[in-house]
C-alpha cells in the first residue's frame, strides 16, 4: 500500500504541457490512480515488485501518452534502482520522443525534478543514481548492449513486428524488478505483436492463463452490448473512454461519429480510435447512398476554358484506362466538378461484358467507354482525348501512378502536359481520399453520374494503416477501380492549386510528389 501510494503522489510533482491543462498539476483520474495502484503497490514474496509486464489498451484522448510520461519519469527517478535505464520505445525514435519530449517538459516545469534530473535532447539523467531515461527506436545508433530497467511503449499497435519488443524483454534479465509497460489503443492486424498481447491480456483476466507476473486492463465495448448495432448509444462510450468529460471531449466524440454514420472507413476508424475495438484494416470505401445522391450536374460545354487538373490511371493493356478531370470551384459555394474518359480494348470489352457480366458493351454504345480495335490499349485514344481537352479547358496538371506508365507520360509531356508523378501509397493517397469524402458528406461535388465511374466508386475497397491513413486497395477491391484513383489523383492537385492563377510552372516537364 505504501509503495502503491507513492507511485500516485509522485504525479504531484508532474504538470500538464499543452492545451487547457497547461501549467496545471496532473490530477490523476480514479481509473489512471487504480492502475498505479495496482502497478506498483503489489509484491511479491520477496518484496521485489509482481508484475514484469503491463498492458494497458484504451481509446485516444484519455491521457495515455502523460501517464506514460510519468510511470517513465517514476522508475528513472523514484524507483531506488541504481543505474536504472528506462526507454520509450517506439519503431522509429521520432515516435519515441513523443513521450519522452512530454517527460522532459515535465521535468522542466517542476521545480523538484529539475534539481535532481539532468535534462538534454534525447537524455534525462539523475546523477545520483546514475540512471537515464532515453528514448529508443529500432532505428537508433545501437541496440546491443542495453541492460533494461524499465521501458514505456506508446501505441503498440504501429508495431509491425515484435522486434523492438523482444529486445526490450531480453535486456531486463539482470534487474531485480524490470518493468515493460505498453500503452494503446485497438489496431487492425491481428498478427501482431500488439493483438498477441491484447489476446494474452484477456486469458489472464479471464483466468484461463496464470501468470502472476502480468498486468493488463482493456477499456473496451463488450460482446453483449451488441456493439455492431448500437456502437453510436452514448451511454456505452465511457467503457471504452475512462476519461470521457475530462481530457475526452463530448463534442469531438460526438462529431466524429456523426461522420462515423455516413463513411465505411470513418466507422472503421471511430471503432478503432474512439471505442477502442479491433477492425479489419480493409472495409468499404464509400458511402454509395451519399455518392449517388449528389445532385449537381457537370455541363462539358459550360466548362470550356476552365482551369482544371487530369488524374491518369493505365491499367494493364488488355484492360480499361482512365483519365478523369476535376475543375475546383470558381466562387466560394461553388462545386468541384469532374469529366470522367476511360478506355478499352475491343476485344478486352466483349470478353469481360460476357465473362463479368459487367456492361461494358452498353457503356460504349452510351458513349462512356472509348474503345479501340485489337485486344490491346491504343494509347493513341488517349492522346487524342488529351489534345482535346487541352484545347477545350485550361488544363494544368496530368498526375500519373509512376508504375507502368512512364512512355505515355513522356509522350504527352512532348505534347505539352506538365505531368506529376503520384504515388499510390498511404502519404500520397490518404488526404485527397478524406478530402473527397468531406466534400461528398458535404454535398460539393458534381460528378454527372458516369454509370463507369459510379460502378467503380462502389469497388472501392480502402486499406487503412495504423496510423489511420486510407489507400485505395485494387486488391481487395470487387472490380475495377482505376476511375476513382484518377478522380482521387486529380482532386488533389486541384485542391493544392486551388486559388492560384495561370501556370502553376513556369515550363512542362515531368515533375513528382
Amino acid at each position: 500500500e505504501k509503495l502503491a501510494q507513492h507511485a500516485i503522489d509522485f504525479f504531484q510533482f508532474l504538470r500538464h504541457s499543452k492545451g487547457e491543462w497547461a501549467g496545471r498539476v496532473v490530477e490523476l483520474e480514479p481509473w489512471q490512480q487504480f492502475f498505479l495502484w495496482v502497478l506498483f503497490g503489489w509484491l511479491r514474496d520477496d518484496g521485489m515488485r509482481r508484475y514484469r509486464t503491463a498492458y494497458l489498451e484504451v481509446s485516444r484522448k484519455n491521457g495515455k501518452t502523460t501517464l506514460l510520461a510519468g510511470v517513465g519519469l517514476y522508475l528513472v527517478v523514484a524507483d531506488e534502482e541504481p543505474g536504472a535505464e528506462v526507454y520509450t520505445a517506439a519503431t522509429k525514435k521520432d515516435q519515441a520522443r513523443i513521450s519522452h519530449s512530454e517527460a522532459k517538459r515535465m521535468v522542466q516545469r517542476s521545480s523538484h525534478l529539475s534539481a535532481i534530473v539532468s535534462v538534454m535532447r534525447d537524455n534525462l539523467s539523475v546523477l545520483a543514481t546514475d540512471s537515464k531515461f532515453e528514448p529508443l527506436g529500432r532505428d537508433s545508433d545501437t541496440l546491443d548492449g542495453l541492460n533494461v530497467h524499465g521501458a514505456v511503449i506508446d501505441e503498440l499497435h504501429a508495431h509491425k513486428n515484435r522486434e523492438m519488443y523482444d529486445i526490450l524483454d531480453t535486456a531486463t534479465g539482470s534487474r531485480r524488478q524490470p518493468l515493460i509497460c505498453m500503452i494503446t489503443t485497438a489496431g487492425v492486424d491481428r498478427t501482431s505483436i500488439c493483438f498477441e498481447h491484447h489476446e494474452y491480456t484477456q486469458k489472464v483476466l479471464e483466468r484461463l492463463v496464470e501468470d502472476d507476473s502480468h498486468f493488463g486492463l482493456i477499456y473496451t465495448l463488450d460482446d453483449e452490448d451488441d456493439w455492431e448495432t448500437n456502437w453510436s448509444d452514448e451511454t456505452l462510450w465511457i467503457k471504452a473512454n475512462p476519461n470521457l468529460g475530462v481530457s475526452k471531449k463530448w463534442d469531438d466524440m460526438r462529431r466524429k461519429a456523426t461522420r462515423a454514420k455516413e463513411m465505411p472507413a470513418a466507422l472503421n476508424a471511430f471503432l478503432r480510435k474512439e471505442l477502442d475495438l479491433w477492425t479489419q484494416a480493409e472495409t468499404a470505401w464509400m458511402n454509395m447512398e451519399r455518392w449517388l445522391a449528389l445532385k449537381g450536374s457537370v455541363s462539358e460545354s459550360g466548362l470550356r476554358g476552365r482551369r482544371c487538373y487530369a488524374g491518369l490511371d493505365l491499367s494493364s493493356t488488355t484492360d480499361i484506362s482512365a483519365l478523369v478531370l476535376a475543375f475546383p470551384p470558381v466562387v466560394e459555394g461553388d462545386l468541384f466538378q469532374f469529366l470522367w474518359r476511360f478506355f478499352l480494348p475491343q476485344e478486352a470489352m466483349l470478353a469481360r461484358s460476357k465473362r463479368d457480366r459487367v456492361p461494358y458493351d452498353v457503356w460504349v454504345r452510351q458513349g462512356f467507354i472509348t474503345v479501340t480495335p485489337g485486344d490491346v490499349i491504343d494509347y493513341k485514344a488517349i492522346y487524342a482525348q488529351f489534345d482535346a481537352d487541352a484545347q477545350a479547358f485550361d488544363l494544368e496538371e496530368v498526375a500519373f501512378d509512376r508504375w507502368g506508365a512512364t512512355q505515355v507520360a513522356q509522350d504527352l509531356a512532348d505534347r505539352g502536359a506538365t505531368m506529376i508523378q503520384f504515388g499510390q501509397g498511404f502519404a500520397s493517397m490518404s488526404s485527397p481520399m478524406k478530402q473527397m469524402e468531406t466534400l461528398v458528406l458535404g454535398g460539393r461535388i458534381a460528378h454527372g453520374h458516369n454509370p463507369v465511374a459510379n460502378w467503380m466508386m462502389g469497388n472501392v475497397v480502402a486499406l487503412t494503416d495504423a496510423s489511420e491513413n486510407i489507400k485505395p486497395d485494387k486488391a481487395r477491391s470487387r472490380e475495377r477501380i482505376d476511375g476513382v484513383v484518377a478522380g482521387i489523383m486529380a482532386l488533389d492537385r486541384a485542391i493544392r492549386n486551388e486559388g492560384n492563377s495561370g501556370s502553376v510552372y513556369d515550363e512542362r516537364d515531368i515533375r513528382e510528389i
